[in-house]
């Protein structure tokens, strides 16, 4: 079962002191951890509803709701970063979570039991949020989840992490790039010239197929290739971690290094997107860059606004999401809270604005509630 860990720090006045990296949780990592679950746990739902309310009779802006969905296959939308955001934080954690567990204890094989116990979590969870575990076994889908992503990209990165020098772990994180990339653009595949990148013909969905066959989830998605590109976006979030580290570093220079990652990111990404386009549903290596990119920035954000600048009472709705950030991601796909609303209300088929806008708002609630009770009783869900 998941464990429990101590409680984040409650939030303190705007004048506390920079904590020091090395010794406590920042509030601005939950807070963006939050941020990022929001929006897949009935928040996006809940904007587009608003959205609608306001600019009623009037359509919604062309921009909000081209930034609301994923896009078909080549380019990038606000979106699209959702699940390579997520990727990146679990990254962003290793350094602390490794460097307080072997500074306690110094014991690798301890570590190896959590690293396995937490890869096969993830993978199960994984399976029964989008696999069809528990609902439809017959349709099993065994590696189709961004969870499932996680776990893969976090051994990688963890073991990284552990056993070489940050300049090799930089090293790893280029040639996982340099590989995948190579891998797509030189090698054919039955039927499948090399570098056919379209829609269910290209190499990664031709591996994902041959080795799991009836258990692929039939999607344009691939997962097994992309792997490479999973250890590079957590590895390239270990690396933010390892910057808010540095306890000779003031808050400035890590925010400016924090930012001068993500404008290199997106430049070497937008580079590279000429000749090995963003393509998130393969996890494309230039996609990896230019999401790496936008995350580098948006947590150099919240930092400097909740850790140095210090509005965390702004940022608690976010923290009591991401301190139990897997239980936000797990319940709504186990539980249909806008359908149970529908339901009671006996909502007709096509509501109004104005009730669509409550419906959201309280199957948010219906969500957020429970998270806040964890979060006052000092229970935080982990794997």
């Amino acid at each position: 079962m998941p464990d429990t860990v101590q409680t984040p720090p409650a939030p303190e006045p705007a004048s506390a002191p920079v904590p020091a990296p090395g010794s406590t949780r920042m509030m601005s990592i939950d807070a963006l951890r939050g941020f990022d679950m929001f929006w897949i746990s009935g928040g996006g739902g809940l904007v587009a509803a608003l959205a609608a309310f306001l600019c009623h009779p009037n359509p919604v802006p062309w921009w909000l709701s081209y930034h609301m969905e994923h896009v078909e296959w080549t380019g990038f939308v606000a979106w699209d970063l959702i699940m390579p955001l997520f990727l990146f934080l679990s990254g962003v954690s290793i350094p602390f979570a490794y460097s307080q567990r072997l500074g306690e204890t110094h014991d690798y094989k301890k570590v190896y039991r959590r690293m396995a116990r937490r890869f096969v979590l993830l993978w199960i969870l994984g399976m029964i949020a989008q696999g069809n575990l528990l609902n439809n076994p017959a349709h099993l889908h065994v590696f189709s989840n961004t969870l499932q992503s996680i776990a893969v990209g976090y051994v990688i990165a963890s073991i990284a992490f552990l056993h070489l020098s940050l300049r090799k772990q930089i090293g790893l994180c280029a040639g996982l790039l340099a590989a995948y990339w190579a891998l797509m653009m030189f090698v054919p595949a039955p039927g499948i010239p090399a570098g056919w990148l379209e829609p269910h013909q290209n190499l990664a969905l031709w591996v994902d197929q041959t080795l799991m066959g009836r258990f692929r989830d039939g999607t344009a998605y691939a997962w097994i290739l992309p792997g490479l590109g999973f250890g590079a976006s957590v590895l390239l979030g270990s690396f933010a971690g390892q910057v808010l580290r540095v306890k000779s570093w003031t808050p400035g220079r890590r925010i400016g290094v924090l930012c001068a990652l993500g404008a290199g990111c997106l430049l070497g990404g937008f580079l590279w997107s000429f000749h090995f386009p963003i393509i998130k549903h393969i996890w494309t290596s230039s996609m990896v860059l230019w999401a790496a990119g936008w995350s580098y920035l948006l947590l150099a954000l919240f930092y400097l606004v909740i850790d140095v600048w210090g509005f965390r009472k702004l940022a608690f709705p976010l923290v009591v999401i991401g301190a139990n950030a897997i239980v936000a991601y797990m319940l709504p796909h186990i539980v249909e809270f806008e359908n149970i609303v529908k339901w009671v209300a006996r909502t007709p088929e096509h509501p109004s604005v104005t009730a669509e806008l409550i419906i959201c708002v309280i199957a948010f609630a219906m969500l957020w509630v429970p998270l806040y009770i964890l979060y006052r009783k000092k229970i935080f869900v982990k794997v």
